[in-house]
C-alpha cells in the first residue's frame, strides 16, 4: 500500500457481539464522486478478466477469505449455494458474461476489490448517513429497503437500517449521482485477516482516485 487508510471500527450490536465475537466492521470515509469508469480502470478489469480463468472461478470456494464468508453465512441461516457470497456471485458472472463487465466507477471499484481480495465492500453517501455506523439485529418492520421480518444482520446508523448485510443499501442511503463523500464499509468475519479488510478498502479508494 502507497498510504495509510484512516480506518475506524463501526459498533457491534452486544447481541451480535456476543454471538460472533470475531465480527467487525472496518470503515473509512472519503470525498468522491461516481461517474463513468476511466480506460485505466476499463483496461485493469480486461487484465483481471483474462486472469480469472474458469478453473479459478470454481476453486474461489476453497480459498481461504471466501471460505470463511460461507461459513459465516452458513452461521446465520443463510445457505451459500443458494444465496452466493459476493465473491461467489461475481465468479459466476464473470463466468456468464465471459469477462468482468465495466458499469461504471463505483461499482468496478467495488468489483475489484471482491475479486482481488475476497471482501465485499459496501458504499453509503457519506452525507445521507446520521452518526456511527455499525451492525445490528433488525427489527420487525424496518426498512432496508424492503419491510424486514426481523432478526436480520442489517448495517445502520442512528436512524435506522442502511442495508441488510451484504446486500443493496436502501436507495436514500446509497451513493447517487449528486453524491460527494462516500462512506466505505467492510464486514470482517472469523478468518478473514485485517490485512484482507484493509487491502479491500485501499482498492476501492484507489480506483475511485483513478476517476478523480
Amino acid at each position: 500500500m502507497s498510504f495509510e487508510l484512516e480506518l475506524s471500527r463501526g459498533w457491534i450490536g452486544a447481541d451480535l457481539a456476543a454471538e460472533f465475537p470475531d465480527l467487525a466492521l472496518l470503515q473509512v470515509s472519503m470525498e468522491a464522486r461516481p461517474g463513468k469508469t476511466p480506460p485505466p480502470v476499463k483496461e485493469r478489469l480486461r487484465e483481471m478478466s483474462n486472469r480469472f480463468t474458469g478453473g479459478k472461478a470454481v476453486q474461489v470456494r476453497q480459498q481461504a477469505v471466501p471460505w470463511a464468508y460461507r461459513v459465516f453465512f452458513r452461521q446465520i441461516g443463510i445457505d451459500p449455494d443458494e444465496r452466493r457470497t459476493p465473491v461467489e456471485a461475481a465468479a459466476l458472472e464473470r463466468m456468464r458474461a465471459g469477462a468482468f463487465q465495466s458499469t461504471n466507477l463505483l461499482d468496478d471499484a467495488l468489483l475489484i476489490a471482491i475479486v482481488e481480495t475476497g471482501v465485499p465492500v459496501l458504499a453509503f453517501d457519506r452525507d445521507r448517513v446520521q452518526g456511527e455506523v455499525g451492525l445490528r439485529v433488525a427489527q420487525a418492520g424496518e426498512q432496508a429497503p424492503y419491510p424486514l421480518r426481523g432478526g436480520e444482520i442489517v448495517t445502520a446508523d442512528e436512524a435506522g437500517p442502511l442495508s441488510v448485510l451484504f446486500g443493496e443499501p436502501n436507495p436514500d442511503r446509497g451513493v447517487t449521482p449528486a453524491t460527494e463523500r462516500m462512506l466505505l464499509a467492510a464486514v470482517q468475519v472469523k478468518g478473514v485477516p485485517d490485512v484482507s479488510v484493509e487491502e479491500a478498502l485501499w482498492t476501492v479508494t484507489e480506483t475511485l482516485g483513478a476517476g478523480a
